[in-house]
């Protein structure tokens, strides 16, 4: 029997939301593996898939660079360990200059370069505080769209090609930063979440006690709902109030999406 931690207890209710003893409970049962715990309450209906995953557990900022000529962006993020730091002005000069270091790169996943890591230790230097390059990444696109939380703690990139108006980019990139989807469409959700999802799905149905037809049923509606609610396009738009209920390809008309990033610090 492995040994169960408050360390391990702590994880699992950051992750579930779920009450301390439930978690320890759950750890217990599946001898302390956390995703079989995890699974186990949410089999059980006390948790979500999206409770608190991830929650940010780090300081730093999220900035955002754009191209002259409009046919490209980066963003980064940049840590640090408190929220002093990520408000002092020579912490923020230091982000901005990284993203526009980012805008230089390909498009892509961005790679802290020699001239980025010098920046970062320079700041480190000057304010005493560890701090580090967490990721980046650089979009290019016929359109391109931003969203910039005020507090620089979430921001979205999106890459459309076709005829689309500035109103409705910047529309759907907050929408992006409100509902966090996975993929552009249902096809780009990893087969690891979707097996994951499914099989979860198939021990529901099975111990609810349908019959094997109306199980079958139950898994592949819920399968289509989890997916249509992780894909992008499929999702409704968040300002129901200025579109009324459409999906996101609705709203976006004939231009197609080609790449977005979502970064939230410290997630």
């Amino acid at each position: 029997m492995a040994a169960i931690t408050a360390a391990m207890v702590k994880a699992l209710r950051e992750k579930s939301g779920m009450p301390m003893m439930k978690c320890q409970k759950a750890l217990v049962a599946t001898n302390g593996d956390l995703e079989a715990a995890f699974d186990l309450l949410r089999k059980e209906g006390g948790a979500t898939a999206e409770k608190k995953a991830g929650r940010a557990t780090g300081e730093g900022l999220v900035v955002i660079a754009i191209a002259d000529d409009k046919l490209s962006a980066a963003m980064v993020e940049v840590r640090c360990e408190t929220d002093f730091c990520a408000r002092n002005e020579v912490f923020g000069e230091m982000v901005a200059k990284v993203a526009q270091m980012a805008l230089k790169c390909p498009a892509g996943n961005v790679v802290a370069t020699d001239e980025i890591k010098a920046a970062v230790q320079g700041t480190l230097q000057k304010i005493g505080e560890n701090m580090s390059f967490a990721r980046g990444v650089k979009i290019a696109a016929p359109r391109i769209g931003s969203y910039p939380h005020h507090n620089k703690k979430v921001g979205v990139l999106l890459g459309v090609e076709g005829e689309v108006t500035d109103d409705v980019l910047a529309d759907v990139c907050m929408h992006i930063a409100f509902a966090d989807p996975v993929g552009i469409s249902v096809d780009d959700i990893p087969a690891d979440i979707v097996a994951r999802e499914k099989e979860l799905a198939k021990q529901q149905a099975i111990e609810s006690g349908k019959p094997a037809d109306i199980a079958e049923k139950m898994v592949t509606g819920k399968m289509r709902k989890f997916l249509e609610e992780r894909a992008l396009i499929e999702q409704l738009i968040a300002r129901e109030d200025k579109y009324g209920k459409k999906k996101v390809k609705e709203v976006l008309g004939g231009a197609k999406v080609l790449a977005f990033a979502r970064f939230a610090v410290g997630a």
